[in-house]
């Protein structure tokens, strides 16, 4: 009953957004029989909506004109961003796809004609795709069940995979919210102080019975900010002076983060007699900020600390060993 209560609604709300569907147009978008359509079109005109059928090629339903909901307080700049917020693949992770596109089907009927249009042109000239570049997207396949007891908050048991040894661990936590970063899902949740998961490291969970309260006052948005500036905080150990071409500087917002862009950029010092400039950027393990210098080839020259500089000469002479080698078998050369 409630299934074919919301399907009638979504008839009227179809034919007051679209003007004029067919039967077959109405059982497509609403994966029903066109006969379902039929029984349900008696149903609406029997319940006093005044809608109706015209025949021929060109035919369809339709409701007489002025029938319309309209909602009132709204400007064209907050209609258009209403629409605009609609993350389409987020909501679909989170199994709120159909309920999205419902919610935005329910609220353009509602929008008189003027608000209408300007909405119609945000879904057409705008998409948001909040995933990364040359990155595969997360796996979700935890996400349903961890949304579940977010909603519901029930506490769950899950087998996580982390960086640290033993690197899979069990934990029983009380999630108190998701949050998406660069197309990956983090929990933010309860566990001996408030600590964050990445969802995708979940290999197992079980959602309990258990009911937890949150606590008065969290702000999920708060807390997470707070989580940045604590991990940008455990993650660089020291800094590195590293003298760079002009065309190294140039480039560094193409090829590292914006946090090492920026210390880069506020602490370089005027260019030597050769062209080049020393900055200073923070950095995490020596490997790891060694692989990153690797991206600007020759343009960058590390000067301290010696560690790093040290790490860097003997990648360059494993290198130079390599393409020595090679060019002693002989160069390879394009089949003819």
């Amino acid at each position: 009953m409630v299934m074919r209560a919301s399907r009638l609604l979504s008839i009227v709300l179809l034919l007051q957004a679209r003007g004029r569907m067919t039967a077959e147009q109405l059982a497509r978008e609403l994966e029903v029989s066109v006969r379902t359509i039929y029984r349900d079109v008696e149903s609406l005109s029997l319940a006093g909506i005044p809608l109706y059928g015209e025949a021929g090629h060109d035919g369809g339903y339709r409701l007489v004109d002025g029938y319309r909901t309209r909602l009132t307080g709204l400007t064209a700049d907050e209609a258009e961003a209403l629409f605009l917020a609609g993350l389409p693949g987020p909501a679909a992770d989170l199994g709120l796809g159909a309920v999205l596109a419902t919610a935005q089907l329910k609220l353009k009927a509602a929008l008189p004609d003027e608000l209408s249009e300007g909405v119609g042109r945000v879904k057409e000239r705008f998409h948001l795709d909040t995933s990364d570049w040359y990155v595969d997207p997360d796996s979700t396949a935890q996400l349903a069940a961890v949304v579940d007891a977010t909603w519901s908050q029930r506490r769950i048991r899950m087998r996580y995979r982390r960086w640290a040894q033993p690197r899979e661990v069990e934990r029983e936590v009380a999630p108190y919210g998701l949050v998406l970063k660069s197309g990956r899902w983090y929990l933010v949740a309860e566990s001996d102080g408030i600590r964050t998961y990445r969802v995708s490291q979940i290999l197992r969970i079980q959602v309990l019975d258990n009911i937890f309260e949150r606590p008065a006052g969290f702000d999920l948005a708060a807390r997470w900010a707070e989580y940045l500036d604590d991990f940008d905080a455990r993650r660089y150990h020291g800094d590195a002076r590293i003298r760079l071409s002009t065309r190294a500087l140039e480039r560094l917002p193409h090829l590292l983060e914006p946090a090492l862009v920026r210390a880069a950029r506020d602490s370089a010092e005027p260019a030597d007699r050769d062209g080049r400039i020393i900055v200073t950027m923070p950095m995490e393990t020596v490997e790891h900020t060694a692989g990153l210098l690797l991206r600007l080839g020759a343009d960058a020259e590390v000067l301290a600390p010696a560690e790093l500089r040290g790490r860097m000469a003997e990648i360059a002479t494993g290198l130079a060993r390599i393409y020595r080698t090679n060019d002693a078998k002989g160069a390879v050369t394009e089949p003819q």
